[in-house]
């Protein structure tokens, strides 16, 4: 039987990408799914990536770089999402 999770789960990738980012001069490598690759160079809108990951990298505490790199992208989805569809999560319909 499908569930919701597993239908919505069904086509996406389950290879992480290793990249290379030089961050204040040290070389460091994160491994993501490829659609978060997509949504961090969507987000870097006309900046280096390695600059983007930089500003994830000084703002993200104790978290795991990966781990902040994922909910910033989450969260830059989502809020495009809300500025698209209003309306969407509030109950109508």
């Amino acid at each position: 039987m499908m569930t919701q999770a597993s239908l919505f789960c069904k086509g996406l990738s389950e290879v992480l990408i290793k990249r290379s980012v030089n961050l204040s001069g040290h070389a460091t490598s994160m491994a993501l799914e490829p659609e978060f690759w997509a949504v961090l160079e969507r987000m870097a809108e006309g900046r280096s990536l390695a600059a983007l990951i930089g500003e994830i990298d000084d703002a993200r505490g104790d978290q795991p770089l990966a781990s902040a790199c994922r909910v910033a992208a989450l969260r830059w989805v989502e809020g495009r999402c809300s500025t698209l569809f209003p309306l969407a999560g509030k109950g109508l319909g």
